[in-house]
């Protein structure tokens, strides 16, 4: 008898749901309407769905189209009431609507404080707001900052402090192309944050915890403390150790991760679908060599589902691994009990349900890569691998592991581009010789803390593990040295990064499926994407301006004209590494500039006094004399940065500026000194600590 294929449209009905349901949420967010519309449409599109059912069985049989758009725009709805819900600004208890500058807060900490450089950081819940000594329930989330004394250490997970402090609204750097901090914790339900000294708080003798909380607390620190114990080495194999285990970061070397980031191995000590899949793949092969398990469906899928929950928890219970769970929890209970089921469709079920859980995992990088990566394994490994036939058995699976991270690779970079501006061109090397290591490391370090209570043991294999460590960090590092080993400060925006998904998927049609249509696709989306390089670049090339970065403790000035730049500033900020990586690269890739040139156009300088184009720009860092000066100076921009010991007042007998900018090396309180003189002297300033970077756009005509 002919099989027939069944379509993939059909094949994955959860794919079909999911599309209005992302649709809903990027429409709602981006949209904003107001919750009785909302409720409205809602009512009216759940109310035409059912009607449609009363109709004759011949009209509702013509008119199938019509049930499939009502459903759809259903979905749609859902989606866009489900987000706003889960704003937490629109719950009637949110603390935002009872604070004011004269408010005090009861306030619970909800996780175990992380030591920083200058500070102590913890997540914590606002449960009420004192007015007049009148105490109201809240809720809501809160960022918090101590400073480091000796009262700090006892507080506590579960410790209640009352904080008596005016809540500081969390806002962006304002550099050009930064990461948008702001959003990213709305996303997480926290809007302001606080920095507390010793006389800020006062702790309350009420404690309260979550059981399950505490047992994860707890865990994550026991396993944490067994690593440092064990695994005796530099912070650098303890740091990797404990991220790649639970995906605990605060002890990883900066220059490390960067060093993973251009190797294109970084997934590695993120805790993801990788681990957990590493796992799967263990205990699927494990658990079909034995005859009874391998025979009984049910608890083959019940030791699974167990082993990858137990995981999850073991490695903190973290947003990213339960994600991961469910995704596998879904391929799992497809493959088990539906043998024709779809792993697109297991894969689309996961996320609508993960969706439906929380929308804003939408816009969360780890949710988008993991499941990019496991649609282009699924969809790409097979073909890929065909494309070579290897007799020897061992070659073989250097070219499966290949095609593997090849698939992952194509169906992802895009968005990798989109997020970090740069291709790892030895991901293929790095990638074969770090994942196995990486996969032997993580089942050393959970037999270590299985058999943490036997030192004799456990010492043995800490010192291995730590040995194997050390060997992984010398193989990545090694290889990020060479040359050319990454393709960095490429230039994506949002739509380049769509029109190079299209590309890659319309060629990965044509070259598996001969399709003429995806050959189409490939080739205008390849268009579309080359059109938009070339007109950023042309763009670029007509820019002149200065911008003063926001930059905590730092002075940083780009002069830029063209796809060129000049550099004033801190010399920490000229070395590679973190500064730079995060405050200066994001802005030069954005704005499509790449080179430092010290003879720049138009561009000259003498002592603090600055000359670009038709700007000039003084700069102090220091207390100056002015007393020599016939004739006031007319200045464009005055930039003031390391806190000089001057008054405007002062300034104003030898210059006229246009703009006063005080720039983010100075101190919070002596910018604002500064700024109520130039308010009694009605002369503009910008502090950039409060208003982010200063863009100064300079017109050539």
């Amino acid at each position: 008898m002919q099989q027939y294929a069944i379509p993939f449209w059909k094949s994955t009905p959860f794919f079909r749901l999911l599309i209005p349901l992302i649709a809903g949420i990027i429409l709602q967010w981006y949209a904003g309407f107001t919750i009785i519309y909302l409720m409205i449409c809602f009512g009216c599109s759940i109310c035409a769905f059912m009607l449609f059912n009363y109709l004759q069985v011949e009209l509702r049989f013509k008119l199938q189209w019509l049930q499939g758009i009502l459903l759809h725009l259903t979905i749609v709805f859902f989606a866009m009431v489900l987000l706003w819900h889960n704003d937490s600004r629109h719950s009637p208890r949110w603390y935002g609507h009872y604070c004011n500058d004269s408010s005090s807060f009861v306030i619970r900490i909800t996780e175990p404080l992380i030591e920083k450089e200058r500070s102590f950081k913890a997540n914590a819940a606002i449960e009420g707001v004192f007015n007049k000594e009148e105490n109201t329930p809240v809720k809501g989330k809160v960022q918090l900052y101590f400073s480091k004394d000796t009262t700090v250490r006892l507080l506590q997970y579960g410790s209640c402090i009352l904080v008596k402090k005016i809540l500081q609204p969390i806002r962006n750097s304002g550099n050009p192309g930064a990461f948008n901090y702001e959003r990213y914790s709305a996303f997480h339900h926290t809007f302001h944050q606080v920095y507390l000294t010793n006389s800020d708080w006062t702790l309350l003798s009420e404690k309260k915890t979550d059981a399950f909380q505490s047992f994860i607390f707890s865990l994550r620190s026991y396993i944490v403390q067994t690593i440092k114990k064990y695994i005796n080495g530099s912070n650098q194999e303890t740091g990797i150790a404990e991220a790649l285990l639970i995906g605990y970061k605060e002890d990883l070397d900066k220059d490390l991760v960067q060093a993973y980031s251009n190797a294109g191995v970084v997934h590695i000590i993120a805790i993801s679908g990788l681990h957990l899949g590493l796992i799967y793949v263990m205990l699927t092969q494990l658990l079909n060599r034995i005859p009874v398990i391998r025979k009984n469906k049910f608890i083959k899928m019940l030791l699974l589902l167990g082993s990858l929950w137990i995981f999850s928890l073991l490695t903190g219970a973290s947003a990213s691994v339960l994600r991961s769970a469910v995704m596998f929890t879904f391929i799992v209970i497809g493959k088990n009990y539906f043998t024709q089921s779809s792993v697109y469709n297991s894969l689309a079920a996961s996320a609508f349900l993960l969706l439906c859980y929380d929308p804003y995992f939408l816009w969360d990088v780890g949710f988008q890569l993991s499941y990019l990566a496991l649609i282009g394994i699924v969809g790409l490994q097979q073909p890929l691998n065909r494309l070579v036939y290897c007799k020897q058995p061992w070659l073989e699976k250097i070219w499966s592991m290949f095609t593997v991270t090849l698939a992952a690779q194509i169906s992802a970079f895009p968005i990798c581009l989109y997020y970090f501006h740069q291709f790892p061109n030895l991901f293929f090397i790095t990638n074969i010789l770090a994942v196995p290591l990486s996969t032997i490391i993580l089942f050393a370090e959970i037999f270590l803390i299985a058999v943490s209570g036997l030192n004799f043991i456990a010492v043995y294999i800490g010192q291995l593990t730590g040995f194997m460590i050390r060997i992984m960090n010398k193989i990545i590092t090694g290889l990020n040295s060479l040359p050319y080993s990454v393709w960095d400060n490429i230039y994506a925006n949002i739509y380049t990064t769509w029109a190079l998904h299209l590309f890659v998927f319309g060629f990965c049609g044509w070259l598996i499926y001969k399709s003429s249509t995806a050959f189409r696709i490939a080739i205008i989306s390849l268009f579309f994407y080359t059109s938009l390089h070339v007109y950023a670049y042309l763009k670029a090339r007509q820019q002149v301006s200065m911008i003063v970065y926001n930059i905590p403790k730092c002075r940083a000035i780009d002069f830029i004209y063209g796809d060129k730049y000049y550099f004033i500033g801190d010399s920490i900020l000229q070395k590679e590494g973190q500064l730079k990586n995060f405050h200066l690269k994001p802005a030069r890739v954005f704005l499509h500039v790449g080179k430092q040139d010290s003879l720049l156009p138009f561009l000259s300088r003498s002592s603090d006094l600055v000359w670009f184009y038709n700007k000039k720009i003084l700069l102090i860092d220091k207390a100056v004399d002015f007393s020599r000066l016939e004739e006031k100076i007319n200045i464009d921009a005055l930039i003031i940065s390391k806190n000089p010991s001057l008054k405007i007042a002062s300034l104003m007998d030898a210059i006229r500026p246009s703009m006063i900018v005080f720039d983010a090396s100075n101190s919070l309180w002596k910018i604002a000194q500064w700024k109520k003189e130039c308010l009694m002297l009605a002369l503009p300033c910008f502090s950039i600590p409060e208003q982010g970077a200063y863009v100064l756009n300079i017109d050539q005509q």
